[in-house]
């Protein structure tokens, strides 16, 4: 007997990559092991030298196919089996070694918006739907939308063994949200990654589109982000790690908000439960703010922080390396 084993990767389209993936048949007994593509058709490489190489980096069940069938996330490298330019995992994977005695550790919370014929779901043809207000972890009626494809992605999640931690209607209609964690990197990514494509390819049998832009609809609708909780070992034993973790990543803010996805500044400015994507600021419940310390976490003197700012299109392999650089090795220098 074979199987099939469904290769994923993320390819090169800027300023937003997008996924890709292909279907190997394996024999029973054997691995998915190193298999390639042609990168001139995925933004990857010039027609006169095409050829990518696909290296597994995490794989679990099949849910959709089912059986003994696998889903295969790949990083893609050159020729010379080095990372390829837009494989950013390798990158998260060195800082993660690098910083792994501090044991950083992540949750994200994914937002997205399901899109039909060009609209948000279950949107009107022309005009808007009643304002914000009702859909934030709604129940019942028109007004939420695309639940049923949430339930099938989120059994999909916990048959393909990924740690998903739970879902929520989000505050535009048609919006949604999953949360994936607590992971340390790159697995935070692969997970993110994995998930992603599932969803995608869940929304794929009802007719429905996946959007990951940051604010997909101009004007007093939400954005939709991937807000980022991350902790040390030192941040999970007491609250002055909590601090300097925030007062880190003040110092480095250019450098993150340009890495944290395509459109931020529509995004990040200072409505809607955000802070301006140019102000840093960092704060105890404050949804307000770059930074959030949890409340629990307030009252405890110990746990993590959200930083609210990374776009649902971020690449989490590089957000994580980003948080794990500014705040772990400002902790080496204390």
């Amino acid at each position: 007997m074979s199987y099939q084993a469904e290769y994923i990767w993320i390819d090169g389209t800027k300023p937003t990559p997008i996924m890709r993936n292909k279907t190997k048949i394996i024999k029973d007994g054997e691995e998915p092991g190193i298999w390639g593509f042609d990168g001139s058709s995925t933004n990857q490489a010039p027609g006169s030298n095409s050829d990518c190489v696909l290296r597994p980096v995490y794989s679990c069940p099949d849910p959709i196919r089912g059986g003994a069938n696998v889903l295969v996330l790949c990083e893609v490298l050159l020729t010379d089996f080095t990372p390829h330019p837009t494989n950013t995992r390798a990158a998260c994977a060195a800082v993660a070694e690098k910083y792994s005695s501090q044991e950083p550790m992540f949750g994200i919370e994914q937002e997205y918006t399901f899109y039909q014929n060009g609209r948000p779901l279950g949107w009107p043809e022309t005009g808007y739907p009643a304002p914000q207000g009702p859909y934030y972890c709604g129940t019942g009626g028109e007004k939420m939308v695309g639940r049923e494809i949430v339930e099938a992605h989120t059994q999909a999640c916990m048959d393909a063994g990924i740690s998903i931690e739970g879902t929520n209607a989000e505050v535009m209609m048609a919006q949604w949200e999953f949360q994936i964690g607590i992971l340390p990197p790159p697995a935070i990514g692969d997970q993110l990654w994995m998930a992603r494509w599932l969803l995608m390819r869940v929304a794929e049998d009802y007719g429905v589109v996946v959007n990951w832009d940051a604010k997909p609809m101009p004007g007093d609708w939400n954005g939709a982000g991937a807000h980022t909780n991350f902790s040390t070992k030192a941040m999970r034993e007491g609250y002055d790690a909590i601090i300097a973790g925030c007062e880190a990543l003040g110092k480095e803010v250019e450098k993150h908000i340009s890495n944290y996805g395509e459109g931020i500044e529509k995004r990040l400015t200072g409505a809607h439960e955000t802070a301006r994507y140019d102000v840093f600021s960092y704060g105890a419940s404050d949804r307000g703010a770059s930074i959030r310390i949890p409340w629990a976490v307030e009252k405890a003197k110990k746990g993590w922080i959200e930083d609210r700012r990374p776009n649902a299109n971020c690449d989490p392999y590089i957000v994580s390396r980003l948080i794990v650089e500014t705040v772990c090795e400002d902790a080496v220098g204390r």
